[in-house]
């Protein structure tokens, strides 16, 4: 007689990155954040080792986010969504990130069409008809999104300052009836091929004008529209998921049904909401936390496919858990802070702050990978682990636009030492 298979082994759930009760969450956030983790955990985390070696986009891990309601998680609740403010959004992004860096990151592209065009822009000075038309407009893409599990993309980057806020956007929208002709490209830009909508930032310029940064445009490009090609090949060092091939724009009609904001709104927000260029590093808070898991379940003998040896008992590996810990908890402090206090106009001392959690999650995820590879030896190189993977996704954190490391050095400094308008001469 055969005996029947065993049931597997029950999954034991990964505590919080941010315990409710301990950070004075609400319910509603823990459940969204829960829902995250369990995705995260026990579907997400399978599947990252193949997106990753093969450079193909999570499609898979986006039907799920659709069929979970956490595509639509910053939709306000009257209009179908989730309801999820910043500091919502941000906590439950670093649950998915600890699990799959390239689902997380390319989830914010989606949701930050979501996030601007909703809380922030309803933060943001508008008179009435210009509200009406913006948010009979958003209901639109919205739907697409709750009802048909649309993705929505952000591409951003062009080769130049106009990512940093240097310069006006080189991808130009030229005003003609019923619309506007988009011509332009967008490098490293992520979902390329994946999503159904481009949310493009461009510069308006009607013929004789000059380009301006206040004439900046943010409008929702269907991905079969004419004119519109991926090019380019994607093979990097990490984030391999977000396919983040080239964009072109050429004569690209969209009708005005297509802006995600009014005129003006978008360089409004720039200027008033600066923490809406923060939502990348929800995944790199996810990864720190990711690093730190895996480094002690090795030394604990738990990691699935490992043998279980435990190698706890020795003093140089308890000194590098703590460290760890420490450097972990220092992130995890800024971080918190900085997309808790996130709201229109901030202070000089929170932009900073910005800044410096900016700063500090994105060096510090990989600095954790780092000591996670020197404490567990060897075999944290293996690709058949997960570590090699979040070493080379963390590294990739400091080079996103338009906060880099570098760039929020530099603005530190700058803005600790001078005033709005204070110079030299």
């Amino acid at each position: 007689m055969t005996a029947a298979p065993r049931p597997a082994p029950a999954v034991q759930p990964d505590a919080p990155i941010f315990d409710a009760k301990a950070f004075r969450l609400s319910d509603e956030q823990a459940e969204l954040m829960a829902r995250a983790r369990h995705l995260g955990q026990t579907v997400f985390a399978g599947r990252a080792a193949a997106y990753d070696r093969e450079a193909t986009f999570p499609t898979e891990n986006y039907k799920d986010l659709h069929r979970s309601g956490l595509l639509g998680i910053a939709i306000p609740k009257h209009l179908g969504g989730g309801g999820a403010d910043y500091q919502t959004y941000s906590l439950t992004a670093a649950e998915i990130g600890r699990y799959c860096g390239a689902t997380a990151l390319t989830w914010n592209m989606h949701v930050c069409s979501t996030l601007w065009s909703g809380p922030l822009a309803d933060d943001l000075e508008m008179d009435a008809a210009t509200r009406a038309e913006h948010d009979k407009r958003r209901a639109v893409h919205y739907r697409r999104i709750i009802d048909d599990g649309a993705i929505y993309s952000q591409p951003f980057s062009e080769g130049g300052a106009a990512a940093a806020g240097g310069v006006a956007f080189g991808t130009e929208a030229k005003p003609v009836k019923g619309g506007w002709l988009v011509s332009g490209k967008k490098i490293f830009a992520s979902l390329s091929g994946h999503a159904n909508y481009y949310g493009v930032l461009c510069t308006e310029v009607a013929e004789g004008e000059k380009a301006s940064r206040r004439n900046t445009l943010y409008l929702a490009i269907p991905a079969d529209a004419p004119g519109v090609s991926v090019v380019g090949d994607w093979d990097p060092l990490g984030m391999r998921g977000t396919v983040s091939r080239t964009l072109i724009f050429k004569d690209v009609f969209v009708g005005e049904d297509a802006a995600m904001l009014p005129r003006g709104v978008y360089f409004q927000a720039a200027l008033r909401w600066p923490h809406m260029f923060l939502t990348l590093s929800p995944t790199y808070m996810g990864l720190a936390q990711a690093a730190f898991d895996f480094t002690v379940k090795y030394l604990r003998g738990e990691v699935p496919g490992t043998p279980p040896v435990k190698r706890r008992m020795y003093p140089t590996k308890q000194i590098a858990v703590a460290e760890m810990q420490v450097k972990l908890e220092q992130i995890k402090a800024i971080w918190f802070q900085a997309v808790t206090e996130a709201c229109p106009n901030p202070s000089k001392e929170q932009v900073l702050r910005a800044y410096a959690a900016q700063y500090a999650t994105m060096e510090g995820a990989n600095d954790l990978a780092r000591l996670a590879i020197r404490t567990c030896g060897g075999q944290a190189m293996l690709k058949s682990l997960p570590l090699e993977r979040i070493y080379r996704d963390s590294r990739c954190g400091s080079l996103m636009l338009p906060w880099t490391a570098e760039l929020c050095l530099d603005r530190i400094g700058r803005e600790s030492l001078y005033e709005a308008g204070e110079t030299d001469e």
